[in-house]
């Protein structure tokens, strides 16, 4: 940092990441990858920062000049960043190209190319994709369809076609959310490796005698990988990495690794060869969309991903087959599979006929041979599916309340709306309604996969709340699927407040005048 026309080595104790996203963000970088203290051999003039400088604005940060052989340094990524995120590790995609940056539109992105966003910035395994969660840009679109395999180490190192279209809708640009504190390196696909935990913006090797099955089921789980298969040490290399100090004590339910409870390891070190090394059943995956339930049906065998054939494809193929599929998967049932002509013929995995029930790496056929296909297969899962939307208007208007869901007026009209966006339409909306003392059902015919629940007088009966579900009927099967909750309060209004006052009052005056006269006659009499 240049300080009255001197350059020096900055070090900060205590630095927040915010203040290494400013630092990437003022040099025109992506994403910080790393940031750590580093010791030099010789003591030097350095300008040090107090902890309470977030980066925020460098210039207005106290600083002061003292001898340090310690510095802050930090690693910005060159091409890509995650911006309005809640931390390094997720935000809305850019790529930067030509000294500006770019958005990528959803439907040039996929699983595979997050997984390399997600290495590339030093991340865990991708654990979301989706649009409209970190605000919109008016950036540039990118002009590339990223086609990752998912092994890359960097974005722009994937083959890119050229785009065919010419804008990103609104809310559609990628928005990517990386697991913060685990990832499996060194293995064959995402779902394999060596186990690593990041604690202190540094990775940390854990020891199998601390480690057991319902933390590898935790960790299968956090990665949205299947269950643990197998579990060992000394398969995917050695490595120099510290060792993490504290031992996983899971119950197997829990949603992430670090949501366990843990306590200080006995152990001292390590031994050769005992670091924890995790294989997650994931021999399936479907690819080209931006769900992990939905897309093309490809298989990992010999160290590759390849689509998955059959030469009997257009008769196996069925809902039977894909459910296998998707229930393999952990993404529920299949709603929708078909047999596609792709036009490009490239390498296949040909499979036993009867093998679509198990679908391990056992059915495939002749893998000595390379096999190639134009047809790809097809499904959408039932958790590919969008939950409904839940949402409230009243002919006085809705607003936020202090703590959390919306308010409305008393005595107002007011409706409830329950919509679906996804492709299948009829079936049945259900509004249920709970609160301390009343549950009730309603239900009405879903219209363009929509339905107006209207209430015509808000009182603080209506006060509590609120849960579309959508029944539908697809490819002979009934799915349920369920909206968040919406908290409702009924609000007293202004106006109202008033009119039960001056009513009160009238009535006290009324009671006064009352018992004044009734004590005026009393005394008069003889």
């Amino acid at each position: 940092m240049k300080i009255m026309g001197e350059w020096r080595s900055v070090d900060v104790y205590s630095f927040k990441m915010k203040f290494a996203e400013s630092v990437c963000k003022l040099m025109d970088c992506g994403s910080p990858i790393t940031v750590r203290r580093r010791r030099q051999d010789s003591r030097e003039d350095v300008w040090g920062l107090y902890s309470s400088c977030d980066g925020s604005n460098l210039t207005e940060c106290r600083k002061y000049l003292m001898t340090e052989m310690d510095f802050t340094e930090i690693t910005c990524s060159e091409s890509i960043r995650l911006v309005n995120g809640d931390n390094q590790c997720s935000g809305r995609l850019e790529v930067k190209s030509n000294t500006s940056w770019s958005i990528v539109c959803e439907d040039d992105f996929d699983q595979q190319d997050a997984e390399v966003v997600c290495r590339e910035l030093d991340c865990g395994a991708p654990s979301g994709l989706q649009g409209a969660l970190y605000g919109e840009t008016e950036a540039p679109e990118w002009s590339r369809d990223f086609l990752c395999e998912g092994h890359e180490s960097a974005l722009l190192k994937c083959r890119s076609s050229q785009l065919t279209r010419w804008t990103c809708p609104p809310g559609k640009a990628v928005e990517i959310t990386c697991s913060e504190s685990i990832r499996l390196v060194n293995g064959d696909n995402r779902c394999s490796g060596r186990l690593e935990v990041k604690s202190n913006n540094s990775w940390s090797i854990v020891c199998e005698d601390d480690f057991d099955q319902q933390d590898a089921e935790v960790v299968c789980r956090e990665l949205g990988c299947g269950a643990p298969s197998v579990l060992q040490g000394a398969v995917y290399g050695e490595t120099e990495a510290p060792e993490w100090s504290r031992e996983f004590l899971c119950e197997g339910h829990e949603s992430a690794l670090l949501h366990c409870k843990s306590s200080s390891s006995s152990q001292k070190f390590c031994s050769s060869g005992k670091a924890v090394e995790l294989t997650c059943s994931v021999s399936l995956r479907l690819v080209g969309t931006t769900s992990r339930c939905a897309g093309v049906l490809e298989m990992f065998y010999s160290k590759e991903w390849r689509p998955v054939y059959d030469y009997k494809s257009e008769e196996n193929w069925n809902h039977e087959s894909a459910t296998a599929v998707c229930s393999r998967l952990d993404c529920g049932s299949s709603v929708f599979q078909e047999v596609t002509d792709n036009s490009t013929r490239r390498d296949v995995w040909r499979i036993e006929s009867s093998c679509w029930k198990s679908l391990s790496d056992h059915c495939v056929f002749g893998y000595d041979y390379n096999y190639y296909s134009e047809d790809r297969l097809e499904v959408s899962c039932s958790d590919s599916l969008e939950s409904p939307n839940i949402s409230v208007s009243s002919s006085s208007g809705v607003s936020k309340a202090r703590n959390q869901g919306l308010q409305v007026f008393f005595g107002t009209s007011f409706s409830i709306i329950c919509s679906s966006h996804h492709l299948y339409q009829g079936g049945i909306f259900q509004l249920i309604f709970n609160n301390s003392t009343t549950t009730l059902n309603n239900t009405l015919p879903a219209v363009n996969n929509s339905a107006l629940f209207s209430f015509l007088e808000a009182s603080h009966a209506h006060q509590g709340d609120y849960i579309c579900v959508h029944h539908v009927h697809i490819n002979s099967q009934n799915l349920t699927l369920q909206s968040q909750q919406l908290s409702l309060t009924v609000l007293v209004s202004v106006s109202l407040t008033e009119f039960i006052i001056r009513h009160v009052v009238v009535l006290l005056i009324m009671v006064v005048s009352t018992s004044a006269l009734y004590v005026y006659f009393k005394v008069l009499q003889p």
